[in-house]
């Protein structure tokens, strides 16, 4: 590898006596020489030593090489998702070197010099990402030497490439080195940060693009190097394989789409643009392609987005879009294309005769839909564009090239399951190409004649694979035995770390595995992705090279690049057998989690595959309470994702505690609510789980099936949810929008969840419409707790037992009475559901289904006190006072406590059952817990009087003489300020129990208002404690939203404006600017069009 910047020492053919200063000391390569060239001709290069000589040496002229390259990580080299086990640094920066003795075990060239891991171990060096592996010897007994040259802690002067005028101070003015980076994203140790005697500090070149600003007068040291193992410049075996350029398959304009999950994107973006949360807004969106860069990257512009963002190739998909004139094939399927015809053309029975046939696209409408004529007739069709398939493409003929079998290969046969044949790219004259066919081919006798007059070419290479390998693919026991008898390497690898036990894997070859296994093939190796041979054929059926690797004692723990295991991937894959194989295998650890937090069980759970959770249950039944980092365990992903019958597996084999908690305090009850999976739901409520659970926002599910209506799309089937599907028919003719959401309200309503207010003071039934339906809701609640009354009462026939006989489904009389006129009035309904929807919406913002929040449960004692709330008529006990009570119904009046009347009082029932002020109270939930407990001795209701106009009646009475006696009534509906006056949820203070401001006005007081006493700590009703202005509080919303907003401002003002990723650190004379990579191919503004004369580096 030849470029500019790559640093090197002295190498084997060096004569040149002490012109570097030493052996040792580091150079950097400047330039590459040329043919015609007068002062280094082809086969030389120029190097800039840090002592400040410069002169050229021979890279393979004359077959000498003076130089050997040390570092290259000025040149950009990196190996992505690579993480030096010695320092652990991610994405190894320059030569990275391999154990060959141990699996996954990889340093950087620094490391490997500071003698890390064992000395006795022999190493494989990779130049870039891309290169073939060279095996090096042990470094025990080989030639260590150290380093020198600008380093930390060298002193500097001005060099050859310095054009800085007097930042130095002037010229043979000294400074230190401070350190040693990267300059932006674009290489690594490429620059040094510079402190000058004058006081100044900056960066500059170190061998960024060949460049070197400084020479050292004293030398610093930088670790060591050994001679032997590093590459040569110039060797011909040292030359990296240069892949032909791939066509993209993408053009500038095609609509594009992200295909891949949110994680899987964050690291498949490194070294491909980066990755911006930014771009998480725009996932789900269609882009349009800019530009494609040198790279391959796709550079896609979306609507309204000032930004062009890159991408990976690999996470886009074409969405494609038709043209006139193009080629199209009608689908077959009659009953899809006719549902899909609504609205777009309509289906017609004559259009029976054009399935499957192919048309060319005539016209193109305004609102995306077709006119397509048929090839074979004359007739013409207005489609939708779903009806169609493209075939061909007057814009564009391109196709995507076959890759060979690889681990890119593998990652498209684990979506796509097809079959990769090894014989793409072997298309070649050469002999070796010719040798590498008839092997894939099977020809024996071709392979012996060649090998026997060639042997030394028994591991030739063609498109990156050995005879070996496609001979282990394609199943040829006998050319393989012969191949392995005459020598040949069974642990070689492909540029994508391939051996020729996975080939025999993504082939399905058990038997070559074996073979291959006794020839002491390296069971566990790992390729580019880290998967081994196992991964691979999780995916296979039958999984006869699963149990061949097993059986030679493969390592079933091992992890890939996502951090999965071979179970792992068998349980996506469904794969039955490979799971249970696996699970027989003493050795298996199932506490592994892949990089998404997943253990296995979590992703049986997550995937719905039963098989595998009553499995893992059986071996390790401890991991069902096991929680996520976000606080998910294996039943909340089987709730959330609807699958029930894992939900059920975990609940009665593996005893998962069914009101387990995330960290947003949601059960699974409330994630399946939230997504509308009845039949979770249906089987949650059966298993008894707690239906009147909150979350950390305190809605229940009642509030979150209204919240997440625009989630409640699912089919409802009397087989998996009997219950709710009766509800669901039984409202069609009265509601036609959101209809699963009215029927799992009623559900919930019958079921036990109270209608109760949230931690906001929101009330179910004020984001409900529609009277009707409100009122069948309260039909299910009073029929609920007429049953609930019932069941206390025992056995005595009255006449509400008489009703309770009935079957709990029944839907009380009143209301089936009533479902007639209801049905009536429907068309008013619909009218006020569409004028209320934006009502509802509002209210939809409170809590989402992540589960990334990261509150924690309150302590005991806040939980105790909490419940104590709650339950009707407790009151906290007594606060004791030392001064007299003085005028009692006053002092209730002045705790904004509202005395129930007499007659509410005389009895234990406050409201009656049916009596409708219960239900249509605005400051009182439905819930029987949610009534007030009357105040002992009674006391007409009255409004609040200031503390003002009780002085004026009791001039004598000071604050602290009106403590009452009997306890105050803490409520957790919306109440009337003492200071502010208006209606909101009110805070409680410590240590009097006193519940008379609201936060915004109770968060700035002292002392209580009502008896004086100091407040030591004030809490919301829902055990949250408060914080006065003084402490430090976390920033509201409204400032973390204007923070963001100033963040992205900085941003904007200092990054490159054309490609917004990189750092703005070149000016022109007009004033603009630009990154250094983006204004290197400039000649003209991109802001104002004028011609750039200079450009200016900013530093």
């Amino acid at each position: 590898m030849l470029a500019p910047g790559i640093r090197v020492v002295r190498g084997p053919n060096w004569i040149w006596q002490n012109q570097d200063d030493g052996e040792g000391h580091v150079g950097t390569l400047c330039e590459i020489g040329r043919s015609g060239s007068t002062h280094s001709p082809e086969k030389t290069v120029v190097v800039n030593w840090d002592s400040g000589h410069r002169t050229n040496y021979r890279v393979g002229y004359q077959k000498q090489y003076d130089l050997i390259v040390v570092d290259n990580a000025q040149i950009g080299v990196k190996h992505p998702n690579i993480i030096c086990d010695g320092c652990n640094k991610p994405g190894i920066a320059g030569i990275r070197f391999r154990c060959a003795d141990c699996a996954n075990y990889d340093l950087c060239a620094t490391c490997y010099g500071n003698d890390v891991h064992d000395l006795e171990h022999s190493f494989i060096r990779y130049q870039t990402a891309n290169s073939v592996g060279v095996r090096v010897p042990p470094r025990k007994g080989a030639l260590k030497i150290q380093l020198k040259g600008i380093f930390v802690g060298a002193r500097v002067v001005r060099g050859p490439d310095w054009e800085w005028n007097n930042q130095d101070g002037g010229p043979n003015k000294t400074g230190r080195v401070m350190e040693i980076r990267g300059w932006d994203n674009e290489s690594c140790r490429s620059v040094a940060n510079v402190s000058w005697a004058s006081g100044s500090t900056n960066v500059y070149r170190l061998g960024h693009k060949g460049n070197v600003d400084l020479r050292f007068v004293q030398p610093a040291v930088g670790g060591y190097y050994y001679k032997d193992h590093m590459p040569v410049l110039g060797q011909p075996e040292e030359q990296q394989p240069v892949s032909p350029p791939v066509r993209s398959h993408f053009n500038v304009g095609d609509r594009v789409q992200v295909a891949i999950p949110e994680e899987r994107l964050m690291s498949l973006q490194q070294g491909h643009g980066g990755w911006n949360p930014r771009m998480a807004e725009y996932l789900s969106k269609i882009g349009i392609v800019h530009r494609i860069t040198d790279k391959g990257d796709i550079r896609v512009q979306y609507e309204g987005c000032a930004n062009r963002w890159t991408f990976h190739p690999a996470a886009l998909i074409k969405i494609y879009s038709f043209n006139v004139g193009d080629i199209v094939t009608f689908i077959t399927d009659a009953v899809k294309m006719q549902q899909l015809q609504k609205g777009h053309g309509e289906w017609v029975e004559t259009m029976h005769n054009v399935l499957g046939k192919s048309g060319k696209v005539i016209k193109i409408y305004g609102d995306g839909d077709l006119r397509v004529q048929q090839l074979d007739d004359d007739l013409a069709w207005t489609v939708n564009p779903k009806c169609v398939k493209l075939e061909r493409s007057l814009i564009s003929q391109a196709t995507a090239t076959e890759r060979s079998n690889s681990m890119m290969d593998l990652s498209n046969q684990r979506t796509n399951e097809h079959h990769i044949t090894p014989l793409s790219g072997l298309s070649g004259t050469s002999a070796a190409d010719r040798l590498v066919r008839e092997a894939a081919q099977g020809n024996m006798n071709f392979v012996q004649n060649y090998l026997s007059a060639n042997p030394e070419e028994i591991d030739c290479v063609s498109g990156g694979k050995t005879c070996l390998q496609v001979a282990a693919h394609q199943g040829h026991v006998d050319l393989v035995k012969h191949l392995l008898q005459l020598g040949a390497n069974v642990n070689v690898v492909d540029k994508e770390g391939d051996s020729t036990l996975h080939y025999a894997a993504f082939g399905n070859q058990p038997e070559i595995m074996r073979i291959l296994l006794q020839h002491n093939a390296n069971i566990d190796v790992l390729n580019s992705s880290h998967c081994s041979a196992l991964h691979i054929s999780a995916h296979k059926k039958p999984p006869h090279c699963v149990k061949v690797l097993l059986e030679f004692g493969a390592n079933v723990n091992v992890q890939d690049a996502y951090g999965d295991t071979a179970l792992h991937d068998a349980i996506g894959k469904e794969n039955t057998e490979v799971v249970e194989l696996l699970c027989a295998c003493s050795t298996l650890d199932l506490t592994i989690r892949n990089k998404r937090g997943f253990n296995a069980l979590h992703h049986a759970s997550l995937k719905g595959n039963v098989h595998a959770a009553r499995n893992i249950i059986r071996l390790a039944r401890q991991l069902v309470n096991v929680r996520k980092d976000d606080g998910f365990s294996a039943l909340h992903l089987a709730a959330l994702n609807g699958h029930s019958k894992v939900v059920e597996v975990l609940v009665k084999e593996g005893q998962a505690d069914i009101n387990i908690r995330n960290n947003r305090r949601q059960t699974p009850f409330l994630l399946a609510v939230s997504q509308g999976h009845t039949a979770a739901i249906e089987k949650l409520v059966e298993l008894k789980c707690e239906i009147a659970a909150k979350d950390e926002d305190g809605d229940n599910a009642m509030h979150l099936c209204i919240i997440k209506k625009a989630n409640l799309v699912q089919d409802v089937t009397a087989t998996d949810s009997p219950k709710i599907f009766e509800m669901y028919q039984s409202l069609a003719p009265i509601v036609n929008e959101n209809r699963l959401m009215y029927a799992l309200l009623c559900f919930l309503a019958k079921e036990g969840c109270p209608l109760d207010v949230n931690y906001k003071g929101a009330r179910v039934l004020d984001w409900i419409p529609s009277q009707p339906v409100k009122d069948i809701i309260v039909g299910y609640e009073k029929a609920r707790i007429a049953r609930e009354k019932a069941a206390a009462a025992g056995p005595p026939a009255t006449d509400l037992s008489l009703n309770n006989s009935r079957e709990e489904d029944d839907v009380p009389p009143q209301m089936l009475s009533n479902l007639e006129a209801m049905s009536l009035a429907a068309n008013n309904l619909d009218e006020n559901e569409g004028n209320n929807a934006a009502a509802l919406q509002d209210g939809a913002a409170s809590t989402g289904t992540s589960g990334l929040g990261q509150s924690n449960p309150p302590n005991p004692a806040r939980r105790n006190r909490g419940h104590n709330r709650e339950a009707a008529g407790a009151t906290p006990p007594p606060i004791p006072s030392h001064h007299p009570n003085v005028v009692q119904e006053e002092d209730s009046k002045r705790m904004n406590i509202e005395p129930l009347a007499p007659s509410e009082a005389s009895g234990p029932s406050v409201t009656p059952l049916d009596s409708p002020a219960r239900f249509q109270s605005p400051n009182r939930a439905l819930s029987p817990n949610m009534v007030g407990t009357p105040e002992s001795g009674g006391g007409s209701s009255s409004k609040h009087i200031s503390r003002r106009q009780y002085s004026d009646k009791n001039p004598t009475a000071s604050p602290v003489a009106v403590l009452s006696s009997s306890p105050p009534v803490i409520t957790n509906i919306p109440q009337e300020c003492i200071v502010c006056n208006e209606q909101m949820m009110l805070i409680i203070f410590d240590p009097c129990q006193h519940q008379i401001s609201c936060e915004e006005c109770g968060i700035r007081m002292k002392k209580c208002l009502s008896c004086g006493v100091y407040i030591e700590r004030r809490v919301t009703v829902n055990g949250k404690q408060l914080f006065n202005p003084k402490d430090n509080r976390q920033p509201s919303a409204d400032r973390l939203r204007y923070l963001e907003s100033k963040i992205m401002e900085i941003e904007e003002t200092h990054c490159c404006s054309i490609c917004m990723e990189r750092r703005r650190n070149v000016a022109f004379l007009c004033g603009h600017g630009a990154c250094s990579k983006c204004a290197e191919t400039l000649k003209i503004c991109h802001m104002c069009r004028k011609t750039i004369t200079k450009k200016i580096n900013l530093y």
